[in-house]
């Protein structure tokens, strides 16, 4: 089945996709992407999930990494990143796909059913963010997926159990062990992991460097290192990104300010604010919302 060729079935689901991409919210956890228009390279944050598309591609730029994911290769994303994405979809050729956030306690139950398994030996990573190529296994599960959300009951009765298979294939494939670490304990990644959660959880305090190596209980060195690894960014470039990117959703979605936005997301003065937001966004803060606001595709871009 992995050799199959997918073509023919990509081009199946994309229509599917066309047809229920108003159907959202029905299976918990699994979201329908559909555009029909291109994204220009721009700032996102992604949050941990996988992203198989069916049509389309998106090219994602993070430091001096370039990816890319399409047809051929699923994204795999066990840590929320900061970077910059491009979008390429038209009328003839739509950016068609879905997301799938990741159960944690869904995939330790699985786990625990593989159990010590000698079939399963999962290569280790290190890195938060993977692809591997789009099996036939994966899409066949897909493909009935999206045939249970045509029907409610079907939706909420085998919803669940599919997703799990598609997590099975993953977590057997190329990608397991990146899926692996997110459950690990006292793994280099897990500890990088914990202090990701941290960040979320206090991002409007003077976080220090100092403070979130103790976290991980690394020293800092150590800490610089192990955190590149897993984010491909450094500690303070990826909590700088992530204010701003917190500081954007407050104004395009709160209708905040961007004086009131910077103050809520932790800076001390509005005019640094600005003058780092148009850095990394390349506009104002004002222009940006405004552009934003009339720009198709919000949800899929921003809210993750």
């Amino acid at each position: 089945m992995s050799e199959m060729n997918c073509g023919p079935l990509c081009r199946q689901l994309t229509e599917k996709i066309k047809l229920l991409k108003d159907k959202q919210n029905i299976i918990q956890d699994v979201t329908l992407l559909y555009s029909t228009s291109p994204c220009p390279r721009t700032p996102v944050m992604y949050h941990p999930g996988i992203i198989i598309l069916f049509s389309g591609h998106k090219t994602g730029y993070l430091n001096n990494r370039t990816f890319r994911y399409d047809a051929n290769e699923y994204l795999l994303l066990t840590v929320p990143l900061p970077f910059e994405c491009e979008t390429q979809a038209s009328a003839d050729n739509p950016l068609a796909g879905i997301r799938i956030n990741i159960d944690v306690l869904q995939l330790q139950e699985l786990l625990m059913e593989i159990g010590e398994d000698d079939a399963f030996r999962p290569v280790q990573s290190s890195s938060g963010i993977n692809s591997a190529v789009l099996s036939g296994e994966i899409l066949c599960a897909v493909e009935r997926l999206l045939d249970a959300l045509e029907h409610p009951l079907d939706a909420r009765i085998l919803g669940k159990q599919i997703v799990r298979e598609i997590l099975y294939h993953i977590l057997t494939g190329p990608c397991g062990g990146g899926l692996l670490a997110l459950v690990s304990r006292q793994t280099h990644f897990s500890l990088i992991s914990r202090v990701l959660r941290q960040i979320e959880a206090r991002y409007t305090e003077n976080l220090s460097i100092d403070q979130l190596a103790a976290e991980a209980n690394m020293s800092i060195s150590a800490f610089h290192h192990n955190f590149k690894a897993v984010t491909s960014t450094s500690p303070l470039q990826y909590l700088k990104s992530y204010r701003l990117h917190k500081a954007r959703l407050l104004m395009l979605h709160d209708g905040l300010k961007a004086s009131a936005a910077a103050m809520q997301v932790g800076y001390e003065s509005a005019s640094q604010f600005s003058r780092e937001f148009k850095r990394y966004f390349g506009t104002t803060p004002g222009e940006d919302a405004a552009r934003m606001r009339e720009a198709q595709g919000i949800v899929e871009t921003l809210a993750r």
